[in-house]
């Protein structure tokens, strides 16, 4: 069953940032130069081992969709690829739980976790992914939050060690620009910031053509009410 979707207007993201934030380059190279050493909390470290555990039984790639809410991109995605594990990563029990949603496919797992903890795991047990997915993640738009943004967090380092094919969409262009000027500062080359249109097919690195024209509910929500989309892509190496 697909969950239902209410057809209001969504808002457009307000920032009082106009523009590429004028310390992403000092605080990419800076978490680029220092090891992130967090220690990762205790239902992180579990889910891990439990995830581990079940890949291990049937080796296949690995895709993250990480920050994936309640998990219908993850759904699709495994349904895409059904010789890869597609392994869904979000903090929030509550979405994750959330009754209307489709039975997971035997290639798809699901984890409450926090990512930045999932993902130092995973670099440290040399996971090296095939994809991985970051849709529509927190914008954090005030100009004062720029290193709460993925790109400006110290966890950048590790998504880029876990390699593969990376794709980031947001309805912020912002995001997006800095992402990908975040990318060309650690040495990695990316499509750069481009408008995505979910009803277009796409051969670009491969990336998801999903049979749902949509791969987030957000997605449609935005797309329907008006808002351009955009995106980046990057086949990472470190």
């Amino acid at each position: 069953m697909t969950p239902s979707l209410n057809n209001s207007q969504s808002r457009e993201i307000y920032s009082n940032q106009q523009g590429i934030h004028d310390n992403l380059e000092k605080v990419v190279r800076k978490h680029l130069t220092f090891e992130f050493k967090k220690p990762p909390a205790k239902h992180t470290v579990s889910a891990f081992n439990r995830v581990s555990d079940l890949i291990s039984a049937k080796q296949m790639p690995i895709i993250f969709d990480s920050c994936c809410g309640t998990g219908f991109s993850s759904r699709i995605i495994a349904r895409q690829h059904p010789h890869h594990w597609v392994i869904g990563l979000d903090r929030s029990a509550k979405r994750l739980n959330k009754e209307d949603q489709e039975p997971l496919p035997d290639n798809c797992l699901i984890a409450q976790v926090d990512c930045v903890d999932f993902w130092n795991l995973a670099v440290k047990a040399d996971w090296q992914l095939e994809k991985h997915f970051l849709l529509y993640p927190n914008p954090y738009p005030k100009s004062a939050q720029l290193k709460s943004r993925w790109h400006g967090h110290p966890a950048f380092v590790n998504l880029l060690k876990l390699g593969g094919d990376l794709e980031v969409r947001s309805n912020w262009q912002i995001y997006i620009q800095e992402f990908a000027e975040a990318l060309r500062i650690a040495g990695q080359s990316c499509s750069g910031c481009e408008v995505y249109n979910p009803n277009e097919g796409d051969q670009k690195l491969e990336a998801v053509k999903p049979a749902e024209e949509y791969l987030t509910l957000f997605e449609r929500k935005y797309h329907q009410s008006g808002q351009t989309l955009f995106r980046c892509l990057s086949s990472l190496r470190f």
